[in-house]
């Protein structure tokens, strides 16, 4: 059984279980409920998140910033990739991949079509997460009734994939290091004052500890065709790729490999985000 600690609204409240708080969704779970009221956990279909303190802020935002619709697909998405891989995923895919659809409508309605570059390496190496991703962007098209690309059954995959382990197979302290380089040049580039604790910070150094990863793995995208993401970005956030440029010219100089532009139109993307909260 779950105590009730704080109703944080109709569909969302703090729960304690065993001594450990964890978020507990869920359409009217919230509803004419109070604090210390037991939550049988059969009663009504949910989704629970436990707590970590070090992201508690990062996860009360999240959910305060995107509709609860996401979290139930997400919840759908992850039970049918579940029962196909016969696997139990990590409870953070409740987070990542939520923000991720979100994120990813986001730049549907805007006309930002970002293509994954390691569409066919995830198509083809890790085809039981593929298939399972096509189908859950089926679903996501016929709950919104848009059709979004094909490669986002790939960024899809992505998060299966990551959630099925915790394993970082890159040095911890040269990646450390990068990491630390990238964000304070941004940071500095950006001259204002940065809440660390805020979703569009947090997406950010997600994002370049995936490039990171890439960087060291020698899996970093190219060029190749061109990019129109490059050229759009440019057009539209000009500010956030003068720091992207930035970026690829650190890097360079400190490592001596030259990112492509397909990588700073990316980089760019959650530069822009982290500038300009309304974005």
């Amino acid at each position: 059984m779950l105590t009730i600690k704080k109703v944080l609204n109709s569909s969302v409240v703090l729960a304690d279980k065993d001594g450990s708080e964890m978020i507990v969704l869920g359409k009217g779970i919230g509803f004419s409920r109070k604090k210390e009221e037991l939550l049988d956990e059969n009663d009504i279909d949910k989704i629970f998140i436990p707590l970590n303190e070090s992201k508690n802020e990062y996860i009360l935002e999240l959910i305060d910033d995107i509709p609860l619709a996401f979290f139930e697909l997400t919840k759908k998405i992850v039970a049918l990739a579940e029962e196909r891989l016969n696997t139990k995923l990590n409870n953070n895919i409740f987070l990542t991949l939520t923000d991720h659809l979100h994120f990813a409508l986001d730049r549907y309605q805007k006309g930002i079509n970002i293509a994954n570059r390691l569409y066919w390496e995830i198509k083809n190496y890790y085809p039981k997460e593929y298939a399972i991703s096509t189908q859950a962007v089926e679903m996501i098209n016929q709950y919104f009734d848009i059709t979004l690309p094909q490669e986002e059954a790939a960024n899809v995959a992505f998060h299966l994939i990551n959630a099925q382990s915790e394993s970082d197979s890159t040095d911890s302290l040269a990646s450390a290091k990068m990491i630390g380089g990238i964000v304070n040049m941004v940071r500095y580039s950006i001259q204002t004052e940065i809440d660390e604790d805020s979703v569009h910070y947090l997406r950010f150094i997600t994002h370049v500890k995936y490039f990171v990863e890439r960087f060291y793995t020698g899996k970093l995208m190219d060029d190749e065709g061109g990019s129109e993401l490059y050229k759009q970005m440019w057009t539209l956030y000009p500010s956030a790729m003068e720091i992207g440029i930035k970026v690829q010219d650190y890097l360079t100089k400190m490592y001596g490999k030259t990112i492509s532009e397909e990588e700073v139109a990316y980089l760019g993307v959650h530069i822009n985000r982290l500038m300009n909260k309304s974005s």
